[in-house]
């Protein structure tokens, strides 16, 4: 897919993506930091429909929430192929037993056979991570095994203390 950059004198940059609908979505990222998110009209892709002003978090969020459906949508098409095997995804929540401590203390693999192939924390993705990664609130684990193995993954990361 291309990305079409345009320079907006006086305001920021615009990047747009244009989707098969003919339909463009893009964000405009002003000098002073702002950002938004625009859609073009089903009649006019060169017109604006949609503005929404977005803080930080939200488009970090946003971000988050459509590159881990990419990154899920992925590791999920190259395991349909092996019978007896799962993708899942658990959020590290506030107060439960493994936020804040290293990966290796889940003792995931040995405990249920899983494999945590990826952490989704923000914009970033940390891919095969190691054993002394910090797992933080709201990281979005990505596991990968059995059914009975993501059961019982999803007991342990979401246990309380």
């Amino acid at each position: 897919m291309n990305i079409e950059e345009t320079p907006l004198p006086g305001i920021g940059v615009r990047r747009e993506l244009r989707l098969a609908t003919g339909r463009r979505v893009g964000v405009v990222t002003h000098r002073d930091g702002h950002t938004e998110l625009i859609l073009s009209r089903v009649d006019d892709p060169d017109a604006c429909a949609a503005s929404i002003p977005l803080s930080a978090d939200e488009a970090s969020t946003l971000g988050q929430l459509l590159g881990s459906a990419q990154l899920v949508a992925q590791l999920t098409a190259e395991q349909e192929d092996v019978s007896g095997i799962s993708t899942h995804q658990i959020m590290i929540r506030k107060g439960t037993a493994f936020a804040g401590r290293p990966l290796g203390d889940t003792q995931m693999r040995t405990r249920t056979g899983t494999s945590i192939v990826a952490l989704l924390r923000g914009d970033d993705v940390i891919a095969s991570p190691r054993p002394g990664e910090i797992l933080k609130v709201d990281d979005l684990v990505v596991i990968v095994g059995t059914d009975n193995g993501l059961a019982d993954a999803a007991l342990i990361l979401q246990s309380r203390p």
